[in-house]
């Protein structure tokens, strides 16, 4: 069982990737080398692993970190490597490609699990594969640690958290909007997107999938929602035009999954949509179009090959003075189920580029809050919200440079 003394708490699987570079630097900045945490650097290169080593101790002074080999197409490496530890974080993707046998190794051997996963289809495969597995063992494994979908999933159940303090009730629809933001995606998310639309093009399941908003819920599990917003609407609560935001297919599932996970205390007839605020019609048209047209390049072999010359390969991100410019925010409408008078609004911030600087603090903190937390859930797969809850939230508000706050309606 991971609760039982291991060699470390955690260990970053592809340490030396940009992403896991950027884990590893906010781990060694915010919880020092050789103190109460004890961590390691994982990844299949030495040389690399080593030259990641030196660096990170020059900047922080303290006991080298130690190094764990291991190889994603080596399967009894991830065993071991697995059973040295409390808990596996992993910013290998994609996912789809190079995940599951790292998803089976910690189910089987109780080694707790995140990751930045978006791919809807992956998850929707292993959670079912794996889950008695992980149940038996006491393994917990949280996907969706970052960007997707942290802010929607904690943002979601701090509102309803809200809305029982102060009206004894939950609200019975939550509405996502996504407010300023500056950032960019992240080689390895237009990694994982494309492994998406490749499978989705060669199996029609997939597509099916995809389409389904209850699609990581339980088999079986229907509800109000319909499609994820498509086109450019105006939203009275927020007295705002709206576009789709190209994150609400994987945050909305999350979400879903969360009130499944809890018992569905938010009601049977719970629903909640994503978008994007927009200041004009105008510009919610815009959105929409060039969303459209990306997403269809994306899905011809002759628009990939153009738009890969612009868009950042895995291993590839902005500088450190870029990724410090960048920001977001995320609002959240609660609707009180009788009397709208009572509706909530709470904020969600970081002010940090969401897909490189808040999300590695995020999946940094959902680590070690896996590794020293008491956390109430047993083995299995969970969400951020239903398996890491106000522990977690407390190390993002502390730690990880995001505010929760409720704000007054419009």
């Amino acid at each position: 069982m991971a609760e039982q003394q291991r060699e470390f708490d955690l260990i970053i699987w592809g340490a030396t990737g940009f992403t896991g570079a950027l884990v590893a630097e906010y781990l060694a900045q915010t919880y020092g080398t050789g103190g109460p945490l004890r961590w390691a650097l994982g990844g299949r290169s030495e040389e690399k692993l080593h030259l990641l080593q030196n660096t990170l101790q020059a900047q922080y002074p303290g006991e080298p970190l130690p190094i764990v080999l291991a190889d994603s197409d080596d399967p009894a490496s991830l065993q071991e490597m697995v059973q040295r530890t409390a808990v596996v974080c992993t910013t290998v993707g994609p996912y789809a490609r190079y995940g599951t046998p790292l998803v089976a190794a910690c189910a089987t051997s109780g080694t707790h699990y995140c990751d930045l996963t978006g791919e809807v289809q992956w998850m929707a495969r292993v959670i079912p594969e794996y889950q008695a597995a992980a149940e038996a063992s006491g393994a917990r494994l949280v996907h969706t640690c970052g960007f997707d979908s942290i802010p929607s999933d904690m943002g979601t159940w701090f509102l309803q958290q809200r809305m029982l303090e102060r009206h004894g009730m939950p609200a019975h629809y939550v509405k996502a909007r996504v407010g300023r933001n500056k950032g960019s995606a992240s080689g390895g998310t237009i990694a994982s997107m494309l492994q998406v639309l490749d499978e989705a093009k060669r199996d029609r399941s997939v597509r099916k999938l995809l389409t389904n908003p209850y699609a990581l819920c339980p088999p079986g599990t229907t509800g109000l929602d319909g499609p994820d917003q498509a086109s450019a609407r105006y939203d009275s609560d927020f007295k705002r035009w709206t576009c789709p935001f190209i994150m609400a297919a994987i945050n909305g599932r999350v979400v879903r999954r969360t009130h499944c996970l809890l018992g569905k205390p938010w009601g049977e007839d719970f629903q909640y949509d994503e978008s994007q605020l927009c200041s004009s019609r105008a510009q919610a048209l815009r959105n929409t179009i060039a969303m459209g047209a990306a997403m269809a390049g994306l899905a011809t072999g002759p628009g990939r090959k153009l738009l890969a010359r612009f868009l950042p390969k895995p291993g590839e991100g902005p500088s450190r003075e870029q990724r410090e410019a960048g920001h977001y925010e995320l609002f959240f409408h609660g609707a009180h189920p009788r009397d709208r008078a009572l509706d909530l609004r709470v904020r969600v911030a970081g002010q940090l580029d969401p897909g490189y600087g808040s999300t590695s603090r995020m999946l940094a903190e959902a680590a070690v809050c896996l590794a020293q937390d008491p956390l109430q859930v047993g083995g299995g797969f969970w969400t951020p919200a239903s398996g890491l809850g106000e522990h977690v939230l407390k190390r993002l508000l502390d730690n990880a440079g995001l505010t929760f706050e409720e704000v007054p309606l419009d």
